[in-house]
């Protein structure tokens, strides 16, 4: 069992040399018609008579589902149970690059060929929704979701009543820091305009990462901001551009600077920091009290799947607890079904040696894990019009990329 040896999503986007800015920054100026929410009538409409077709194209991102050599468990048992064949491949490496992919063809109503696809919360998959790009799920057909996903991910703001999505897994932006140069514990993110870190403080490129880093701390819920918000919230970035404090904008090359003693504190994902911490690094990870972006990578079925049925009923299979575990043992994010922790340390009651230290870690961490607490301090990125976008990456594009 090698969980703990594998890169994270975010570390394959970097060693593909691509920005992890673009999963939710550049507006590529789609135009259309935005659709209103579909009435319930008009969602029994759609499942009407579609049937299960034994077959089921997924596209994910790469290093997002366990994995033994060349073949996938879950999914094997997925078929062995379902009868579904399922292609799974791994196209997407940013928002940015996929959506300008399917867009054309889903505005021309063609298959992209994929029947299930995961797109991360934020600009892009706010455009495939207000397009009517998705299929509004029948969650009569989700009873595992129902059952067993946590609270937190039910609802979001940015998709009421999870009409279109539900999440693969979920990932917290919080600070990072390295005790070996940081005297006591990190609690408020006022830390990161402290000015006896001039120099060693490391921020997001990421336009709504940073976005919401200013906002919070002003006390600004990011949920609910308005423009007049974000103003003050570049303002407040500006003056820590301006002081000098930050030693670089990061995409995912923060987790070495850290580890190496460039930066001392950092914007960080919590993946990223579990990774490093099962390899031995001494790094802390927390969500400080004034706020933390918690972002989701969802699942949804576009427009013109051909395979609809077979995709919702994968989508609803994740959320049986044995088979969120296996995901979460190895993609070492979030799991939206939090049976799974006990499942994970019985496993490791099972295993030996390293196999069992690692399980029993990923059972213990809050960044799998994460505490009421924690998660109470957690807001999503911003909803925004296509007006609102460019006033948004006017305000703040200039402070990360000046």
């Amino acid at each position: 069992m090698t969980q703990n040896r594998h890169p994270s999503r975010r570390d394959a986007l970097r060693l593909a040399g691509l920005s992890a800015a673009g999963l939710a920054l550049a507006a590529c100026g789609v135009q259309g018609q935005r659709v209103a929410p579909p009435a319930q009538d008009a969602v029994a409409g759609y499942w009407s008579g579609k049937k299960k077709n034994g077959a089921l194209r997924f596209a994910n991102w790469p290093l997002y589902i366990d994995k033994d050599g060349s073949k996938y468990p879950s999914l094997e048992k997925f078929t062995a149970e379902s009868g579904i064949k399922v292609t799974y491949q791994e196209p997407i490496q940013d928002m940015t690059t996929w959506f300008g992919k399917i867009q054309p063809l889903l505005a021309a109503n063609q298959d992209i060929g994929y029947d299930l696809m995961v797109m991360t919360n934020g600009i892009h998959l706010g455009r495939a929704i207000d397009l009517g790009y998705l299929v509004p799920l029948d969650h009569a057909k989700l009873p595992n979701f129902a059952a067993n996903a946590s609270p937190s991910v039910k609802n979001p703001v940015w998709d009421k009543n999870n009409t279109y999505t539900i999440p693969w897994t979920v990932g917290v932006t919080g600070i990072a820091y390295n005790p070996k140069y940081v005297d006591g514990d990190i609690t408020s993110i006022q830390e990161l305009w402290n000015p006896k870190y001039k120099g060693k403080i490391g921020m997001m490129l990421d336009v709504q990462e940073v976005a919401n880093f200013g906002m919070f701390a002003l006390g600004i819920d990011p949920d609910k901001s308005v423009q007049a918000d974000w103003e003050k919230a570049a303002a407040k970035l500006q003056e820590q551009r301006d002081a000098g404090l930050v030693r670089k904008y990061y995409e995912n090359d923060y987790v070495d600077a850290l580890v190496r003693g460039d930066i001392w504190i950092t914007m960080a994902w919590s993946g990223d920091i579990f990774q490093q911490i099962t390899e031995g690094e001494n790094l802390r990870f927390v969500v400080p009290e004034e706020g933390g972006t918690i972002w989701t990578d969802n699942m949804c079925i576009p427009k013109t799947a051909q395979n609809p049925v077979d995709a919702l009923t994968l989508m609803d299979y994740v959320y049986r607890p044995e088979i969120a575990q296996m995901l979460v043992e190895y993609i070492n994010y979030i799991t939206p079904v939090p049976a799974t922790k006990d499942l994970v340390l019985a496993h490791a009651g099972q295993e030996k040696g390293e196999d069992r230290k690692f399980l029993e870690e990923v059972a213990a961490s809050p960044l799998i894990y994460p505490s009421d607490a924690d998660l109470a301090r957690l807001r999503s990125y911003k909803s925004l019009s296509s007006a609102e976008e460019k006033v948004y990456e006017g305000l703040f594009q200039p402070i990360t990329q000046g």
